[in-house]
């Protein structure tokens, strides 16, 4: 009798074991689902599982290229698409743009509003050298709270009028979400608009003006990171950036990699 109760307990257990396993299994299915097909608010986020190989992101890249979404360009392809957000200026923006005119590097900026108001010259600057400006939005919300398109269309629209008034040029279609935070309805209203959202497959914690990382901190994550097709985020407000900007496209440069733009990987991604 106690060996049957114990054969018992034990085929008990192992039932639950089988059931917790299946339960994980169908939890994971599903998680793997949401990630292509959630219109929940989400920020986006990489995870880097290689070296030297591209990061996974937690929308695919099928997913987004239905609402000309991108992160990532050809995975096959030794190309960096360089760009630089900025939410103000922090006066490491001139050097930077030296930087890139020596390396011939043509680069993209998310600017917002304040900036094109205090630094029009900058801006104009930025688009007599060939590089983009893109749309960072006015005044810099969490976009993925804006449900209407009214109210999402009005932060986009704000900018490339004022973009306009400063280069008497209609602002190329290229969205970054503040914060890189999104919901499957922001990506809808964007393309609506005409425009591109460009997240990234690269970048590291540089923006925290009183906080800058060290070269040596700095090269660790952005050079064993660097992949093909890598679309590079850097925030131009920072000391630590405009210090190492040089030496790094050498680096890269070094490692066989070229650069293009963002014209480029839409391009590339819908070949």
């Amino acid at each position: 009798m106690i060996i049957y109760v114990k054969r018992r307990s034990i085929k008990i257990i192992l039932g639950c074991f089988v059931l917790l396993f299946a339960a994980l299994f169908a939890f994971d299915k599903f998680s793997e689902v949401s990630i292509t097909t959630s219109a929940e608010i989400t920020n986006w986020g990489l995870s880097f599982k290689d070296k030297g190989k591209s990061p996974v992101g937690n929308a695919t890249p099928e997913y987004l290229k239905k609402y000309n979404s991108y992160y990532i360009g050809n995975p096959d392809e030794k190309i960096i698409y360089l760009t630089f957000d900025a939410g103000f200026e922090n006066g490491y923006t001139p050097d930077i743009l030296d930087i890139l005119k020596k390396h011939d590097v043509k680069a993209a900026f998310f600017l917002v509003g304040n900036y094109l108001e205090k630094h029009p010259d900058l801006v104009k600057r930025m688009v007599a050298e060939d590089h983009i400006v893109g749309n960072h939005t006015y005044n810099h919300p969490d976009m993925s709270k804006i449900a209407d398109m009214e109210s999402f269309k009005k932060e986009l629209n704000s900018l490339e009028e004022l973009y306009k008034q400063i280069t008497s040029q209609d602002m190329p279609k290229f969205y970054r979400p503040p914060q890189g935070k999104f919901s499957e309805e922001n990506l809808k209203q964007a393309n609506e608009l005409g425009y591109k959202t460009i997240f990234w497959s690269l970048a590291y914690v540089d923006w925290y003006v009183n906080k800058q990382p060290t070269k040596e901190y700095a090269f660790e994550k952005l050079i064993p990171r660097i992949h093909p097709g890598a679309v590079v985020l850097l925030h131009s407000t920072s000391k630590t950036n405009c210090e190492i900007l040089d030496e790094l496209l050498i680096k890269w440069k070094d490692e066989g990699y070229t650069f293009k733009t963002l014209n480029d990987l839409v391009a590339s991604n819908n070949l």
